[in-house]
Protein backbone atom coordinates (compact mmCIF):
# COMPACT_ATOMS: atom_id res chain seq x y z
CA UNK A 1 0.00 0.00 0.00
CA UNK A 2 1.31 3.43 -0.90
CA UNK A 3 0.62 6.95 0.30
CA UNK A 4 -1.20 9.47 -1.88
CA UNK A 5 1.15 10.59 -4.63
CA UNK A 6 2.42 14.16 -4.82
CA UNK A 7 1.65 16.21 -7.90
CA UNK A 8 3.84 15.47 -10.93
CA UNK A 9 6.31 18.35 -11.06
CA UNK A 10 8.43 17.26 -14.02
CA UNK A 11 8.70 14.77 -16.83
CA UNK A 12 8.43 11.63 -14.71
CA UNK A 13 5.51 10.49 -12.55
CA UNK A 14 6.05 9.01 -9.11
CA UNK A 15 7.48 5.50 -8.97
CA UNK A 16 4.98 2.67 -9.22
CA UNK A 17 6.90 0.51 -6.70
CA UNK A 18 9.41 1.35 -3.97
CA UNK A 19 11.66 -1.40 -2.62
CA UNK A 20 14.02 -1.13 0.35
CA UNK A 21 17.08 -3.27 -0.38
CA UNK A 22 18.94 -4.24 2.82
CA UNK A 23 21.83 -6.68 2.93
CA UNK A 24 24.47 -8.39 5.06
CA UNK A 25 23.27 -7.63 8.57
CA UNK A 26 25.52 -10.40 10.01
CA UNK A 27 23.99 -10.47 13.50
CA UNK A 28 25.42 -12.68 16.23
CA UNK A 29 23.75 -14.39 19.17
CA UNK A 30 22.87 -11.96 21.92
CA UNK A 31 23.75 -9.02 19.70
CA UNK A 32 27.49 -9.50 20.21
CA UNK A 33 29.74 -7.14 18.25
CA UNK A 34 31.02 -8.58 15.00
CA UNK A 35 34.78 -9.10 15.23
CA UNK A 36 34.50 -7.55 18.69
CA UNK A 37 34.12 -4.17 16.96
CA UNK A 38 31.05 -3.65 14.76
CA UNK A 39 27.75 -2.99 16.57
CA UNK A 40 25.53 -4.69 14.02
CA UNK A 41 22.40 -4.41 16.17
CA UNK A 42 22.74 -0.66 16.44
CA UNK A 43 23.37 -0.38 12.70
CA UNK A 44 20.28 -2.44 11.90
CA UNK A 45 18.11 -0.32 14.18
CA UNK A 46 19.48 2.82 12.52
CA UNK A 47 18.44 1.44 9.14
CA UNK A 48 14.98 0.67 10.50
CA UNK A 49 14.65 4.17 11.92
CA UNK A 50 15.54 5.75 8.59
CA UNK A 51 13.28 3.45 6.58
CA UNK A 52 10.37 4.12 8.92
CA UNK A 53 10.38 7.75 7.73
CA UNK A 54 9.08 6.57 4.36
CA UNK A 55 5.84 5.39 5.94
CA UNK A 56 3.58 3.45 3.61
CA UNK A 57 5.57 4.39 0.49
CA UNK A 58 7.43 1.06 0.83
CA UNK A 59 6.07 -1.90 -1.11
CA UNK A 60 8.70 -4.38 0.03
CA UNK A 61 11.80 -4.82 2.14
CA UNK A 62 14.20 -7.27 0.49
CA UNK A 63 17.03 -8.60 2.65
CA UNK A 64 19.64 -10.18 0.36
CA UNK A 65 21.39 -12.60 2.65
CA UNK A 66 23.95 -13.03 5.39
CA UNK A 67 21.17 -12.18 7.79
CA UNK A 68 23.30 -13.72 10.52
CA UNK A 69 27.02 -14.34 10.73
CA UNK A 70 26.94 -17.89 12.09
CA UNK A 71 23.37 -19.08 11.52
CA UNK A 72 22.45 -18.86 15.21
CA UNK A 73 18.70 -19.05 16.00
CA UNK A 74 18.84 -16.14 18.43
CA UNK A 75 20.52 -13.93 15.84
CA UNK A 76 17.69 -14.55 13.36
CA UNK A 77 15.18 -13.64 16.06
CA UNK A 78 17.00 -10.37 16.71
CA UNK A 79 16.76 -9.43 13.04
CA UNK A 80 13.07 -10.31 12.95
CA UNK A 81 12.45 -8.28 16.09
CA UNK A 82 13.85 -5.26 14.24
CA UNK A 83 12.31 -5.74 10.79
CA UNK A 84 8.91 -7.33 11.50
CA UNK A 85 7.50 -4.15 13.14
CA UNK A 86 8.83 -2.05 10.24
CA UNK A 87 7.07 -4.27 7.72
CA UNK A 88 3.87 -4.16 9.77
CA UNK A 89 3.87 -0.38 10.17
CA UNK A 90 4.64 0.34 6.51
CA UNK A 91 2.55 -2.45 5.00
CA UNK A 92 5.62 -3.67 3.11
CA UNK A 93 6.24 -7.29 2.21
CA UNK A 94 9.31 -8.65 4.01
CA UNK A 95 11.32 -10.87 1.66
CA UNK A 96 14.23 -12.94 2.97
CA UNK A 97 17.10 -14.14 0.79
CA UNK A 98 19.66 -16.62 2.12
CA UNK A 99 23.40 -15.89 2.07
CA UNK A 100 26.59 -17.89 2.50
CA UNK A 101 26.82 -17.10 6.24
CA UNK A 102 23.27 -18.35 6.82
CA UNK A 103 22.32 -21.95 7.49
CA UNK A 104 19.37 -23.35 5.53
CA UNK A 105 17.65 -25.39 8.27
CA UNK A 106 17.66 -22.53 10.81
CA UNK A 107 16.91 -19.91 8.13
CA UNK A 108 13.84 -21.89 7.07
CA UNK A 109 12.54 -22.32 10.60
CA UNK A 110 13.21 -18.84 11.96
CA UNK A 111 12.51 -16.64 8.92
CA UNK A 112 10.23 -18.64 6.61
CA UNK A 113 8.26 -20.54 9.24
CA UNK A 114 8.99 -23.83 7.51
CA UNK A 115 10.33 -27.19 8.65
CA UNK A 116 14.15 -27.28 8.76
CA UNK A 117 15.64 -28.58 5.53
CA UNK A 118 18.82 -28.37 3.45
CA UNK A 119 16.86 -27.91 0.22
CA UNK A 120 17.27 -24.54 -1.56
CA UNK A 121 15.01 -21.72 -0.46
CA UNK A 122 13.92 -20.53 -3.93
CA UNK A 123 10.49 -18.89 -4.12
CA UNK A 124 8.51 -16.25 -5.99
CA UNK A 125 6.65 -13.41 -4.27
CA UNK A 126 4.10 -11.21 -6.05
CA UNK A 127 3.69 -7.54 -5.12
CA UNK A 128 0.81 -6.21 -7.13
CA UNK A 129 1.91 -6.93 -10.69
CA UNK A 130 5.62 -7.15 -9.80
CA UNK A 131 7.15 -10.58 -9.27
CA UNK A 132 10.19 -10.91 -6.99
CA UNK A 133 12.01 -14.19 -7.56
CA UNK A 134 14.27 -15.24 -4.71
CA UNK A 135 17.20 -17.41 -5.77
CA UNK A 136 19.17 -19.42 -3.23
CA UNK A 137 22.79 -19.21 -4.40
CA UNK A 138 24.26 -20.62 -1.18
CA UNK A 139 26.40 -23.76 -1.12
CA UNK A 140 26.19 -25.60 2.23
CA UNK A 141 29.57 -25.59 3.94
CA UNK A 142 31.11 -22.99 1.61
CA UNK A 143 31.13 -19.24 1.04
CA UNK A 144 31.07 -19.16 -2.77
CA UNK A 145 27.78 -19.25 -4.66
CA UNK A 146 26.35 -21.63 -7.26
CA UNK A 147 23.20 -22.40 -9.22
CA UNK A 148 22.77 -26.04 -10.21
CA UNK A 149 20.70 -27.46 -13.04
CA UNK A 150 17.67 -28.12 -10.84
CA UNK A 151 17.66 -24.50 -9.62
CA UNK A 152 17.89 -23.14 -13.16
CA UNK A 153 15.10 -25.47 -14.33
CA UNK A 154 12.91 -24.13 -11.50
CA UNK A 155 13.69 -20.55 -12.53
CA UNK A 156 12.94 -21.34 -16.17
CA UNK A 157 9.49 -22.65 -15.20
CA UNK A 158 8.73 -19.55 -13.14
CA UNK A 159 9.76 -17.16 -15.91
CA UNK A 160 7.68 -19.05 -18.47
CA UNK A 161 4.66 -17.08 -17.21
CA UNK A 162 5.13 -13.32 -17.68
CA UNK A 163 4.41 -10.95 -14.78
CA UNK A 164 2.36 -7.79 -15.53
CA UNK A 165 5.02 -5.46 -14.09
CA UNK A 166 7.97 -7.68 -14.88
CA UNK A 167 10.29 -9.69 -12.65
CA UNK A 168 13.02 -8.73 -10.22
CA UNK A 169 15.59 -11.32 -9.13
CA UNK A 170 16.94 -11.23 -5.56
CA UNK A 171 20.05 -13.26 -4.79
CA UNK A 172 23.01 -13.04 -2.45
CA UNK A 173 25.91 -13.63 -4.85
CA UNK A 174 25.56 -10.89 -7.47
CA UNK A 175 26.64 -11.88 -11.01
CA UNK A 176 28.94 -8.90 -11.66
CA UNK A 177 32.72 -8.37 -11.51
CA UNK A 178 34.45 -6.97 -8.43
CA UNK A 179 37.76 -5.09 -8.10
CA UNK A 180 38.58 -7.17 -5.00
CA UNK A 181 40.65 -10.17 -6.20
CA UNK A 182 39.93 -12.43 -3.23
CA UNK A 183 36.19 -12.00 -3.70
CA UNK A 184 36.54 -13.65 -7.11
CA UNK A 185 37.11 -16.94 -5.28
CA UNK A 186 33.70 -16.49 -3.64
CA UNK A 187 31.83 -15.51 -6.82
CA UNK A 188 28.70 -17.12 -8.25
CA UNK A 189 29.27 -20.28 -10.31
CA UNK A 190 26.90 -21.04 -13.20
CA UNK A 191 26.63 -17.48 -14.49
CA UNK A 192 26.59 -18.43 -18.19
CA UNK A 193 23.75 -20.86 -17.59
CA UNK A 194 21.86 -18.24 -15.55
CA UNK A 195 22.24 -15.72 -18.37
CA UNK A 196 20.77 -18.21 -20.84
CA UNK A 197 17.69 -18.63 -18.66
CA UNK A 198 16.93 -14.98 -17.89
CA UNK A 199 17.91 -13.15 -21.07
CA UNK A 200 14.83 -11.71 -22.79
CA UNK A 201 12.44 -13.13 -20.15
CA UNK A 202 11.07 -9.92 -18.63
CA UNK A 203 13.63 -9.65 -15.81
CA UNK A 204 13.93 -5.91 -15.12
CA UNK A 205 16.52 -5.83 -12.34
CA UNK A 206 18.74 -8.03 -10.18
CA UNK A 207 19.36 -7.32 -6.47
CA UNK A 208 22.44 -8.73 -4.75
CA UNK A 209 24.57 -8.56 -1.63
CA UNK A 210 27.74 -10.37 -0.52
CA UNK A 211 30.29 -7.73 -1.61
CA UNK A 212 29.88 -5.38 1.40
CA UNK A 213 29.93 -2.21 -0.69
CA UNK A 214 27.28 -0.55 -2.82
CA UNK A 215 27.84 -1.04 -6.54
CA UNK A 216 26.06 -1.49 -9.86
CA UNK A 217 26.65 -3.39 -13.07
CA UNK A 218 25.01 -5.26 -15.94
CA UNK A 219 24.41 -8.96 -16.44
CA UNK A 220 22.79 -10.51 -19.52
CA UNK A 221 21.62 -7.01 -20.47
CA UNK A 222 19.91 -6.55 -17.09
CA UNK A 223 20.88 -3.91 -14.48
CA UNK A 224 22.32 -5.29 -11.24
CA UNK A 225 22.52 -3.38 -7.96
CA UNK A 226 24.37 -4.57 -4.87
CA UNK A 227 23.37 -3.06 -1.54
CA UNK A 228 26.07 -1.87 0.80
CA UNK A 229 26.22 -3.95 3.96
CA UNK A 230 24.63 -3.02 7.28
CA UNK A 231 27.35 -4.85 9.26
CA UNK A 232 30.58 -3.36 7.85
CA UNK A 233 31.98 -2.08 4.57
CA UNK A 234 34.86 -3.18 2.35
CA UNK A 235 37.42 -0.41 1.87
CA UNK A 236 38.01 -0.21 -1.88
CA UNK A 237 40.78 2.35 -1.28
CA UNK A 238 42.88 -0.24 0.59
CA UNK A 239 46.06 -1.53 -1.10
CA UNK A 240 45.04 -3.59 -4.17
CA UNK A 241 46.11 -6.93 -2.73
CA UNK A 242 44.49 -6.37 0.70
CA UNK A 243 40.91 -7.18 1.70
CA UNK A 244 39.91 -4.74 4.45
CA UNK A 245 36.51 -4.42 6.11
CA UNK A 246 35.88 -1.23 8.11
CA UNK A 247 33.45 -0.22 10.83
CA UNK A 248 31.79 2.52 8.78
CA UNK A 249 30.36 3.48 5.40
CA UNK A 250 27.19 1.47 5.96
CA UNK A 251 24.19 1.92 3.69
CA UNK A 252 21.06 0.43 2.22
CA UNK A 253 19.50 1.01 -1.20
CA UNK A 254 16.11 2.27 -2.32
CA UNK A 255 14.84 0.87 -5.61
CA UNK A 256 12.21 2.92 -7.45
CA UNK A 257 10.42 1.15 -10.27
CA UNK A 258 8.68 3.17 -12.96
CA UNK A 259 6.72 1.91 -15.95
CA UNK A 260 9.84 1.90 -18.13
CA UNK A 261 12.75 2.53 -15.75
CA UNK A 262 14.40 1.32 -12.55
CA UNK A 263 16.37 3.77 -10.39
CA UNK A 264 18.54 2.75 -7.43
CA UNK A 265 19.69 5.18 -4.73
CA UNK A 266 22.25 4.50 -1.99
CA UNK A 267 21.19 5.77 1.44
CA UNK A 268 24.03 6.12 4.00
CA UNK A 269 23.30 5.18 7.61
CA UNK A 270 23.39 8.27 9.81
CA UNK A 271 22.71 10.18 11.85
CA UNK A 272 24.34 13.22 10.26
CA UNK A 273 24.12 16.98 10.84
CA UNK A 274 21.51 18.64 8.61
CA UNK A 275 22.95 21.09 6.07
CA UNK A 276 19.77 22.08 4.22
CA UNK A 277 16.10 21.25 4.71
CA UNK A 278 13.04 22.13 2.65
CA UNK A 279 10.01 20.63 4.34
CA UNK A 280 6.54 19.47 3.36
CA UNK A 281 5.11 22.98 3.54
CA UNK A 282 7.47 24.18 0.81
CA UNK A 283 6.64 21.19 -1.42
CA UNK A 284 2.94 21.90 -0.95
CA UNK A 285 3.52 25.52 -1.96
CA UNK A 286 5.36 24.43 -5.12
CA UNK A 287 2.61 21.95 -6.02
CA UNK A 288 -0.02 24.69 -5.86
CA UNK A 289 1.83 26.93 -8.32
CA UNK A 290 1.51 26.70 -12.13
CA UNK A 291 4.59 25.31 -13.95
CA UNK A 292 6.01 28.76 -14.73
CA UNK A 293 5.53 29.81 -11.12
CA UNK A 294 7.41 26.75 -9.92
CA UNK A 295 10.38 27.69 -12.09
CA UNK A 296 10.41 31.24 -10.72
CA UNK A 297 9.95 30.15 -7.11
CA UNK A 298 12.49 27.34 -6.99
CA UNK A 299 14.72 27.38 -10.09
CA UNK A 300 15.66 31.05 -10.48
CA UNK A 301 19.00 31.96 -8.89
CA UNK A 302 18.99 34.90 -6.45
CA UNK A 303 20.46 38.12 -7.74
CA UNK A 304 24.11 38.40 -6.79
CA UNK A 305 26.83 40.93 -7.54
CA UNK A 306 29.14 40.07 -10.43
CA UNK A 307 32.50 38.82 -9.19
CA UNK A 308 35.31 41.33 -9.71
Amino acid sequence: MQAQQAAQLGRYPAAKRVIAHVSDTHLLQGGARLGGVADTVRALHQAVEQLSRLGDRLDAIVVTGDVTDLGEPDAYRLVRAALDPLAASTGAALIWVIGNHDERPVFRRELLGEAPSETPTHRAVTIGGLRVVVLDTSVPGYHHGALDAASLEWLDRVLAEPAPEGTMLAMHHAPIPTPLPLMDVLELRGQDELADVIRGRGVRHILGGHLHYATNGMFAGIPVSVAGAIAYTMDLSAPPRDLVGVDGGRSFTLVHLFDDAVVTSVVPLGPFPVVTHLGEAFLTEIEQLPPAGRIERFSRKPTSPVAE
